[in-house]
């Protein structure tokens, strides 16, 4: 089988592309998983396989590769006659149809466009996914294990803190990707979470979510004004969490039981 991984190959701006190259980097990212073989394995833009190749040498009981650059799709058709390909937008990706209990990992190195989205997608609508491992700008990997109590948390931190434990493994350099983007990248990854851990009720969750953050430096007292008080108070007591603190200051636990004592019937 030919190597093309080194062949120019022109990376489209309109796609947010910039192709991983470093071998160490990706073995690194397929390491994160922790592949002993047999497992489910999904990869989100594996662009020209810098990537897929550590995925496929540890024999996964199915390899699922999701790439939307239709001239990319067909060169790891190709390339990977074994792994099912599928030529779509990750952002549209049906993650529910990840069946619980088979134990997916999922992997890649993530557009800077469409990470945080896509990210926000996966970790609550994919149940199937026991383990993620991607790559993401630097800032987002900051934002996305942020604790309480700093700028880098906001909503992305809670909403995600919400489903997973989240870990920034290492960052990575310009250097490793061509063409060179000119910010830091990073590795994040994400264990999921048991069932009863995860939010109730996700829906009214991510609503306070986006409530909460339009005002971040506002109080909660004044952001929730037009909210049940009762309600707003006795959560306040029961938490131990003033109302004259600031959506950052929450843990994700706080926003879940803020929103079950906002939005209940």
């Amino acid at each position: 089988m030919k190597d093309r991984r080194n062949e120019p190959l022109r990376a489209k701006r309109s796609l947010g592309q910039n192709f991983l190259t470093s071998p160490d980097v990706s073995r690194r990212i397929a390491a994160g998983l922790d592949l002993s073989g047999g497992e489910y394995v999904l990869e989100i833009g594996p662009g020209r396989g810098a990537l897929t190749r550590w995925l496929a040498e540890s024999h996964p009981k199915r390899l699922l590769l999701v790439e939307k650059d239709d001239e990319l799709a067909r060169l790891m058709t190709s390339e990977y006659p074994g792994a099912e390909v599928r030529n779509m937008d990750a952002l549209i990706f049906p993650w529910e149809s990840l069946a619980p209990g088979a134990g997916w990992r999922v992997a890649g190195n993530l557009p800077y466009n469409i990470a945080s989205p896509l990210i926000w997608e996966m970790v609550s609508r994919g149940a199937g996914i026991d383990r993620a491992v991607v790559m993401v700008q630097e800032e987002v990997a900051d934002r996305l294990a942020a604790p309480p109590g700093g700028r880098a948390y906001g909503a992305l931190s809670a909403w995600v803190q919400s489903f997973s434990e989240v870990k920034k493994l290492f960052s990575v350099s310009p250097g490793a990707f061509r063409p060179r983007p000119k910010v830091r990248s990073a590795v994040v990854r994400f264990n999921s979470l048991q069932k009863d851990e995860k939010p109730s009720d996700p829906a009214a969750l991510a609503r306070l979510l986006h409530i909460c953050f339009q005002s971040r430096r506002k109080q909660l007292k004044r952001i929730l004004k037009n909210y049940d008080i009762l309600r707003l108070e006795s959560w306040s007591k029961a938490e131990g969490v003033a109302l004259t603190e600031r959506p950052e200051q929450l843990s994700p636990k706080a926003f879940q039981r803020l929103s079950h004592a906002l939005f209940r019937p």
